[in-house]
């Protein structure tokens, strides 16, 4: 029998949340995985646990030096985003173009990874991939601008929505900018949100191996193809919050709320303090995915134990050490 050859994906991002787990799941599979960065040799350094990936020096905001490392690639993954969660109308949009451009020379699938910032208060709560999208806000416009930008091109896309990032490496969770001190022990919860409205977790190994499994069937894939992941969906938000502190060991931890009125006052001094209220509304309702296509597409969505995953967030992020842990947590595979 003959070996298929081996597959290449070029990951934009892959030193960020969601990029460095993509590429490590790719990697896990058998791809061979090339990355862009400005410094290399950093990568290298700080990334070694990702496993085999070819570092590419280059920079998502210049066309030549994304379409120089896409050559000869399979798939491409965006998961670059504007640093500090602003300017996304200069960042994100020159960077999408430029991964566009270069999917569209290779001829290979673009992967980009959504949220549900593009819809508004006439989709919710339940959001399926064809729920009109009426976003409320300067980054939900973008987001859908930056969905249409893919089926514009005429290039092959796969993109998967999601709730809120979390992970033992996501810079820009809410996970450790709100409800928890990454490298602080865990002595309270602060939750963003109203108790009892639902809210969506995306666990980003999970997610990357959604990725993954979708692109290994490529030839089932349509031209723009979307899919909705639910991840850990909490009926009652503040259930997130208890599930830390239970695997924190105190179930009966304190949760605080937002200070969102502190934060509104020093807003003006703090441009990523209005970046973040803009965002509160989904904090306000229940909203939710419907992942009836991708189960119906993979027979079921990767997903790792809720206790699981949160333990082996909070370890990544210096909250927890496996010293550290009250029971014994056992891996289950996704």
């Amino acid at each position: 029998m003959t070996k298929s050859p081996q597959k290449t994906l070029l990951v934009i991002g892959a030193t960020g949340g969601i990029g460095s787990e993509v590429a490590k799941a790719f990697v896990r599979s058998g791809w061979e995985v090339r990355a862009l960065a400005r410094k290399p040799k950093d990568a290298v350094k700080n990334f070694s646990h990702l496993g085999a990936i070819e570092w590419r020096k280059g920079d998502a905001m210049k066309a030549q030096d994304v379409r120089k490392a896409a050559k000869g690639a399979d798939a491409i993954f965006h998961g670059a985003n504007p640093p500090g969660y602003k300017k996304w109308r200069e960042w994100a949009i020159p960077m999408l173009a430029n991964a566009i451009k270069a999917a569209k020379a290779e001829e290979a699938r673009l992967l980009f990874p959504g949220n549900i910032y593009n819809y508004g208060p006439d989709a919710w709560p339940s959001l399926a991939e064809t729920s009109p999208q009426n976003p409320v806000t300067n980054k939900g416009a973008i987001r859908v601008e930056m969905e249409q930008m893919l089926v514009d091109a005429g290039i092959k896309s796969v993109i998967v929505r999601a709730g809120d990032f979390f992970g033992g490496h996501a810079p820009g969770s809410w996970l450790p900018n709100a409800l928890v001190k990454p490298d602080k022990e865990i002595r309270s919860v602060t939750y963003p949100g109203l108790h009892d409205k639902g809210h969506a977790w995306a666990y980003l190994p999970d997610l990357a191996e959604t990725f993954r499994r979708l692109v290994d069937e490529e030839d089932r894939l349509a031209q723009n193809d979307i899919f909705h992941f639910r991840g850990h969906y909490m009926e009652r938000g503040l259930d997130m919050a208890k599930a830390i502190a239970r695997v924190a060991g105190d179930e009966n931890m304190k949760v605080k709320k937002m200070p969102w009125g502190l934060l509104r006052l020093a807003s003006p001094f703090v441009a990523l303090l209005r970046e973040l209220l803009e965002m509160r509304y989904l904090w306000l309702e229940t909203v939710e995915l419907d992942n009836a296509k991708l189960k119906a597409f993979l027979g079921e969505e990767p997903h790792t134990p809720l206790d699981l995953a949160l333990t082996q967030a909070l370890e990544g992020l210096g909250c927890m050490t496996p010293a550290s842990r009250q029971t014994p947590v056992q891996a289950v595979p996704v």
